[in-house]
């Protein structure tokens, strides 16, 4: 299994909302969701990856859901990226929670490493799925592979 991050867009009530099918490993575990997103919320993401990092201790965040059950969503998903250190090496935090009970949970939280570089490529391939533009994101932290 290979590092990858894949997001399917389908058809739904576009312009505005948007039916997301995210995928993502980082070489030993992988995750899956079903995402209802506001169109804009994939250009905010853009617009911070196409410049991420800004300074040493740069930290981009972006949250669907909640994991508290008393706020009654059917999901979490985390995607969050940060410097790992002051030369600019970066990680994409990535968290999973389908928030179903026992038997039926299903969480996946892990990090894809990956260059400066990558990271603002990965903020061009959001803006171009936030356009409208395509319907496939395939990304790789390897500078020779879209995706897995």
């Amino acid at each position: 299994m290979r590092e990858y991050i894949r997001i399917r867009r389908v058809p739904y009530e576009e312009p505005y909302h948007l039916d997301l099918r995210v995928e993502a490993s980082n070489g030993v575990i992988a995750g899956a969701m079903q995402l209802y997103v506001n169109a804009a919320d994939l250009l905010k993401i853009a617009d911070a990856l196409e410049v991420f990092p800004r300074h040493a201790s740069d930290v981009f965040l972006y949250e669907i859901g909640s994991e508290r059950p008393e706020d009654r969503w059917a999901y979490y998903f985390r995607f969050r990226v940060f410097t790992t250190d002051g030369r600019g090496h970066c990680a994409i935090q990535l968290r999973f929670n389908n928030n179903e009970s026992l038997p039926d949970r299903s969480v996946a939280e892990f990090c894809i490493i990956a260059e400066t570089s990558r990271i603002t490529e990965l903020g061009r391939r959001f803006r171009v799925l936030g356009g409208l533009h395509e319907d496939l994101l395939e990304w790789s932290p390897l500078e020779d592979s879209a995706a897995a």
